[in-house]
């Protein structure tokens, strides 16, 4: 679900501080995004939410949750973005945000 080398590495590349910054506008933004595709978008808009989504989770090492993004941006793209499973996406995002933020919570514990 996560993939803890990538995280090591962001946190490596910018820091403590700017990691924890960069993770908290990524759930901020992502839980915005996920709220606008569950709420209901244009078929027209979903994929680029999608895109978003799937780009910042890469760039954190959320790797379900790109996967399932990736899935749904391939059928919006298709011109099936009434096609994806937004609560689908949405479970993913709850369960990743909540290994992360678990995850962090035990190396800060570990740390300390």
């Amino acid at each position: 679900m996560i993939d803890w080398k990538r995280v090591e590495e962001l946190r490596e590349e910018i820091g403590a501080d700017g990691f924890a910054e960069v993770a908290d506008m990524f759930l901020d933004e992502a839980e915005e995004a996920v709220q606008a595709l569950v709420a209901g978008l244009p078929a027209g808009e979903v994929g680029g939410q999608l895109h978003f989504l799937k780009g910042s989770a890469l760039n954190l090492g959320l790797s379900d949750l790109a996967a399932v993004c990736q899935d749904g941006e391939r059928k919006a793209a298709g011109g099936h973005g009434e096609l994806v499973d937004t609560a689908q996406v949405a479970a993913v995002y709850r369960a990743s945000r909540a290994s992360l933020l678990g995850g962090l919570s035990l190396d800060r514990a570990g740390a300390a």
